[in-house]
């Protein structure tokens, strides 16, 4: 997460994690909540490195990528759980 000390990056991927948790309808659990919304932000961000050439910044920028990382992430292991 781009600009963020890893205190606060835990905290806006637990908020991001929730809050896709809650968007997706699922039932992960905070660690995974945690996980989701730091690896969708760490993901998402690579993506816009590539593509635009910066990210989102700040703590509500950051917050909106790694929302949507983390549904981006769910909604890739929902398709592995079916196709297994």
């Amino acid at each position: 997460m781009t600009g963020l000390g890893w205190i606060a990056a835990i905290v806006i991927g637990a908020i991001a994690g929730w809050l896709a948790e809650q968007f997706m309808r699922s039932n992960m659990g905070i660690l995974m909540n945690i996980i989701l919304g730091i690896g969708g932000a760490l993901i998402l961000n690579a993506i816009l490195m590539a593509v635009m050439g910066s990210t989102l910044g700040g703590w509500i920028g950051q917050l909106i990528v790694g929302f949507i990382g983390a549904c981006l992430l769910i909604a890739l292991a929902r398709m592995l759980r079916r196709a297994a």
